[in-house]
């Protein structure tokens, strides 16, 4: 731990950096309040700041209030979240928008532990949310913070294991200063973001390079230790783009949990051999004209998926669907429309134009 000296200057280092170099025109940096913070912080899991302005922008233009998400329907929320990934992100945030205002009379709890009940929410969102949004000391532990403390203290281990978690949350209570707290939030944020990055640390710019552990033996990237490789294990779907007599295709709805939780997709089966009597047996269609497109991979946090996609005809199709409301027929203009995933939206931009 900085012995009293040290922090004192550490933490005066950081703020002036910050009033000099900081970012403070980050679209979350105007009007601020809980829920653009709460937002923005969410958004910003896994995510870049260049990717997530412009989904900032569009969410806080179509829901401007806490209130305005809450009573949206999800399909709506989870459209506008199309492409930013992790999708359990936007069903938390219309869960807690929705907990506000019902629970806590549309007012964010003013306090960690309070905040840290709102699905999706964990101590450093809370912490950040705390301190920038009502200036209560919290400390946060978000990526950038954690290589920032890991190199000024050359702390050893992977972040995500417990006892170098606690090692880090300590350090950081520790530097979180009892003024400026909105500053020293951002402050942290940014050095991490724009100096302290992952691959080329830029320490000749660094306003604490001086006290820096691992600048001072030249392991800067040595430094926070990476996670333990695994194998990732290789799964394969085959989606069917199935078009009717009217053009329009068929979509299902997936499961609220898992993976592309609430979004809608293609049907799957598990391999394009006898097709037709796949499609037969589980849709209840006559499939004809089938074409299959070249499979790709997408890379999921914990397996890689290989899609096969294939395109059909069906001359006519059963008056109802046995899914009931999990499966639609969509018009071709329409379907971008709805919240999908990522690679099954670029599939059905690629659909539009064969047909």
């Amino acid at each position: 731990m900085p012995d009293s000296s040290d922090l004192q200057q550490i933490q005066q280092a950081i703020l002036d950096w910050y009033d000099e170099h900081g970012r403070k025109t980050l679209p979350w940096q105007h009007n601020i309040n809980p829920y653009r913070v709460w937002l923005s912080e969410v958004m910003l899991q896994q995510t870049t700041v260049v990717a997530v302005i412009p989904y900032f922008e569009r969410f806080t233009e179509k829901f401007p209030t806490v209130a305005d998400l809450a009573a949206a329907e999800v399909d709506a929320v989870l459209h506008l979240w199309s492409g930013l990934g992790y999708y359990s992100r936007a069903r938390n945030l219309h869960k807690a928008a929705q907990m506000v205002v019902n629970d806590f009379d549309g007012e964010f709890p003013n306090n960690l532990v309070g905040l840290q009940k709102l699905p999706g929410v964990g101590r450093s969102t809370a912490g950040a949310i705390a301190s920038i949004s009502m200036e209560i000391r919290a400390p946060i532990l978000d990526g950038n913070v954690k290589r920032v403390l890991c190199r000024l203290h050359a702390v050893s281990g992977w972040p995500g294991k417990s006892s170098v978690a606690k090692e880090l949350w300590d350090l950081s209570e520790r530097y979180t200063p009892e003024t400026r707290l909105p500053a020293w939030t951002q402050a942290m944020m940014d050095m991490g973001a724009t100096l302290c990055t992952r691959s080329k640390p830029d320490c000749s710019n660094c306003p604490i390079s001086n006290w820096c552990e691992a600048h001072m033996m030249g392991k800067e990237t040595r430094f926070p230790e990476s996670k333990p490789k695994k194998v990732l294990p290789e799964r394969q779907t085959c989606m069917l783009m199935i078009i009717n007599q009217h053009g329009e295709v068929l979509l299902e709805k997936r499961p609220p949990a898992g993976i592309w939780g609430g979004l809608w997709s293609f049907p799957e089966i598990d391999a394009a051999e006898e097709l037709v009597e796949t499609v037969e047996s589980t849709l209840g269609m006559q499939l004809s004209d089938a074409e299959t497109w070249d499979s790709f991979r997408h890379t999921f946090s914990h397996y890689h998926l290989d899609i096969e996609p294939v395109k059909g005809f069906v001359d006519t199709q059963p008056s109802s669907i046995a899914d009931g409301d999990q499966q639609a027929w969509c018009p071709m203009d329409k379907v971008t429309d709805l919240g999908l995933p990522a690679p099954v939206k670029n599939l059905l931009l690629r659909l539009q134009k064969s047909i």
